[in-house]
């Protein structure tokens, strides 16, 4: 929710005012339009905002790598509020992105006291088959736990440095009784976004991270702990143009020039800059403006479109010279699915929403007692339409079962005009959700003896 400027990722509640969202946090707007192939939740607008998604179209567009980094917390069933992360993991995987997923089994040790083992039992045969029965590709997907991989665990204790107490409190509102394995878990967090980045697990290339608009927390600790660790900063300059600037830090300072007095050794500082001059040559620019001396090299020719190919040239260099060059993850954010009862969606509160493994006569109970937006009477509903807005049916075709944008919209079209009632959506839904359940209820058999495949080696 959105308390005091801060979004906590671990509230029952959570805030729909998305604008507000966007502005205050800095989010831009996904354009459906930009992508290729838009998904069913870009075209509805489920998936709203982003931050540098350019990137990783660009890649798309260019066939060059990108990864996707989603994570599950093992505890309860999985619901349809879950499955909107992995459509659009598929989405992605579609479009040529590699799949890294997280078992946060050690965050769920810390958060919700489940053990390791249970953790373990509840991904693989909860959620991980429920992943393959949604249309995950086992070959280009690796599943691990974070208990079981421990250059995870390493990089967080590093780049732990690089933050403290207080940016926690202020981006979570952590308190004094707080217990310190929760402060650890979004450390924790940031060393499973940044790993596939790392060279025994893909090397360096975007990573995108699809969440609810909850989970920007963590998306903005990671954001800024990345930044912080970089040698060379790419900006933009104000009369047009790129600027590349060191970045002094305790770890480059003999590599930057720096001795322990503070001068500048320019012998050491020039090797550095012929260093930088010949990588941004080799991508094309000519005109290259340097000042070793205070740091900076200039590239007017630049446009706002070459800086992402800037930045990941100058993080590669920077793993070249021993920095660590770790790029700042991309992310998406989509709207929350309204539950059953107008509440949030629990795995805790069974009335709020659908399970992947309900039968379809739970189900259809619990769509029957849904949260409508139709009027008092028929002769009201005849008169003054229903409202989709507040109609749990209609959203759930939106978000879930009506693949066909043009039957979504005829739907909408007869309900607001009262010609459909209340009763009549609820029926359309169950029937779309009758064909999904059982959909799944048959892909899930099929992959009942195959989930291994989806592990990656340190998992198995």
């Amino acid at each position: 929710m959105v308390t005091d400027g801060r979004i906590d990722p671990w509230s029952s509640d959570q805030s729909t005012d998305y604008a507000r969202i966007v502005e205050q946090f800095g989010l831009s707007s996904v354009d459906p339009h930009s992508l290729p192939n838009p998904g069913m939740l870009h075209r509805r607008g489920i998936v709203f905002a982003h931050r540098d998604l350019d990137v990783v179209v660009g890649c798309m567009n260019r066939a060059e790598p990108f990864g996707v980094l989603t994570g599950l917390m093992p505890s309860g069933r999985m619901h349809l509020g879950h499955s909107m992360v992995i459509d659009q993991v598929r989405w992605f995987q579609d479009q040529g992105g590699d799949i890294t997923v997280t078992v946060a089994d050690l965050e769920a040790l810390a958060t919700r006291g489940t053990s390791l083992a249970e953790g373990r039992k509840t991904a693989i045969n909860e959620y991980i088959h429920n992943y393959a029965a949604l249309g995950l590709d086992p070959d280009s997907t690796n599943v691990y736990f974070q208990s079981s991989r421990h250059s995870v665990q390493r990089l967080a204790f590093t780049l732990g440095r690089r933050t403290n107490l207080s940016e926690f409190e202020s981006i979570y509102g952590f308190q004094g009784e707080t217990n310190l394995a929760h402060v650890q878990a979004p450390l924790v967090q940031v060393g499973d976004i940044i790993h596939p980045q790392l060279e025994d697990f893909g090397g360096l290339r975007p990573i995108v991270v699809p969440v609810g608009v909850d989970q920007d927390p963590h998306l903005r600790l990671t954001r800024d702990i990345a930044q912080r660790t970089n040698w060379f900063n790419v900006k933009p300059r104000k009369n047009g143009g790129i600027t590349i600037a060191l970045s002094l830090q305790d770890s480059n300072t003999s590599v930057f020039g720096i001795s322990d007095n503070g001068k500048v050794d320019m012998d050491t500082r020039m090797d550095l800059f012929s260093k930088i001059e010949q990588v941004v040559s080799d991508m094309g620019f000519s005109d290259i403006k340097t000042n070793p001396k205070h740091g900076t090299l200039e590239i007017p020719a630049a446009t706002g479109a070459d800086r992402s190919k800037i930045r990941m040239t100058m993080l590669s260099l920077e793993r070249q010279i021993g920095g660590l060059g770790l790029m700042p993850p991309c992310s998406t954010y989509h709207r929350f699915a309204v539950g059953m009862t107008g509440d949030k969606m629990s795995s805790s509160k069974p009335e709020t929403t659908i399970f992947m493994d309900d039968s379809i006569d739970e189900m259809s109970k619990k769509v029957k007692r849904a949260f409508s937006g139709g009027q008092p009477t028929v002769e009201e509903h005849r008169r003054l339409g229903g409202d989709v807005s507040r109609d749990v049916a209609f959203q759930y075709l939106q978000f879930f079962f009506e693949k066909d944008d043009d039957a979504l919209e005829e739907v909408k079209t007869e309900y607001e005009s009262g010609r459909l009632l209340a009763g009549d959506v609820k029926q359309i839904c169950i029937d779309r959700a009758t064909e999904w359940l059982n959909d799944l209820k048959e892909k899930r058999t099929q992959w009942e003896d195959r989930l291994g495949e989806f592990l990656a080696p340190d998992a198995i």
